[in-house]
């Protein structure tokens, strides 16, 4: 599908339309999938790239969804930037074609690392997109006139429009005469594409990169912030960058509706080694679409566990209802930091509460 185009995914698979009723739409999103350079030096094999062992685990729940986003945390710009891990991190374009293989159709690229590689890195990073009819990218654009086209997605005869944006850039700011390259937060602009895109869908998602690192709870500016989408009539906030989950609530609208804010989903894929940044989340939501207009019917939070093994082998994202005691047991952080299911199932717990889905959903 063509970038910052207000397009149709397309219905395969979708429910008969002739009721109202009938109309049903299933969105998954991901967290940050963070490629450190360990992990590119897993998926090298003979002078190329394979990261779709490590999403096959989890892969039946992206495939199973209407709608799959996810945070690409590092750049895709290619080989000619050099790959590299952090601080300034560049990526196989095999990553992207991985994230396909998964499921996922929209991608962000709206956070603080997206010009890590400087402008020609973003546009590499787009060009790799826009040669693939099947994903959406969210946060990057080529000019002002498609940063300012509104996106929407129409499928199963449901309209979701999407926006993105991040706190910062790293202090490595985008070409002054392109301000439009990556979509930053600034209210009084949001206000404006928020009021546009709110008129012209049935539900409204907004991914924000923002956020404090390795805090498990939201700071005062996110606070703020959720509550400023809220008002302007935001149906779901997908939030990334603290590299950690973070709780999961509800704000009212002045319109009487709700908005759900998803705080931190954590990290979905890295090599990070603190405790807290091995557990994310995968967002679930269903929605119906009534004559009365289209609500939430259900939501929760499917913990993910990024798994590795000593020498920073044998990377897999694992749901972790699906997570056993010989995995943990194998996992590198087991005798370095006394990781456990245990463990791992508290901190689900303390971020998800009564919306932890212990299950596949799908099923």
């Amino acid at each position: 599908m063509p970038e910052g185009t207000e397009s149709a995914a397309g219905n395969e698979g979708a429910a008969p339309e002739s009721a109202p009723g009938s109309r049903k739409l299933t969105i998954v999103a991901a967290g940050d999938n963070l490629i450190h350079d360990v992990i590119i030096q897993a998926a090298e094999k003979d002078g190329t790239h394979d990261f779709t062992p490590f999403y096959a685990p989890v892969k039946p729940l992206i495939q199973d969804a209407d709608i799959a986003f996810i945070n690409q945390e590092t750049l895709l710009g290619g080989k000619d930037f050099g790959y590299s891990g952090y601080p300034r991190f560049n990526s196989p374009q095999a990553v992207g074609s991985a994230l396909l293989d998964a499921g996922f159709d929209v991608i962000n690229h709206a956070n603080n690392h997206v010009m890590d590689k400087g402008e020609g890195a973003v546009f590499a990073t787009m060009d790799f997109w826009d040669a693939r009819p099947h994903g959406v990218y969210l946060g990057i654009r080529r000019s002002q006139a498609l940063r300012d086209t509104p996106l929407v997605i129409e499928k199963n005869g449901i309209r979701l429009g999407f926006l993105a944006y991040t706190y910062d850039t790293n202090g490595l700011p985008a070409p002054k005469d392109k301000p439009y390259l990556v979509s930053l937060i600034d209210t009084q602009k949001m206000a404006k594409e928020l009021k546009d895109l709110r008129q012209r869908c049935d539900f409204l998602v907004v991914s924000m990169h923002w956020g404090t690192e390795y805090e498990q709870a939201p700071n005062r500016r996110q606070e703020e912030l959720a509550r400023f989408l809220a008002r302007h009539q935001a149906d779901l906030i997908i939030g990334h960058h603290p590299h950690v989950l973070q709780p999961v609530v509800t704000l009212p609208r002045p319109d009487a509706g709700k908005t759900l804010c998803f705080y931190s989903l954590g990290n979905f894929l890295s090599a990070q080694d603190a405790n807290p940044t091995l557990l994310g989340g995968l967002l679930y939501v269903r929605l119906a679409k009534t004559e009365s207009g289209t609500a939430v019917e259900q939501a929760g939070l499917i913990p993910l566990v990024t798994h590795y093994e000593e020498g920073y082998e044998a990377f897999r994202v694992y749901p972790l209802y699906d997570y056993t005691e010989t995995l943990a047991a194998a996992h590198r952080n087991k005798t370095r930091s006394n990781l456990s299911l245990s463990y791992l199932r508290s901190l689900a717990d303390k971020a998800a509460g009564a919306l932890l889905l212990d299950a596949n959903p799908f099923k």
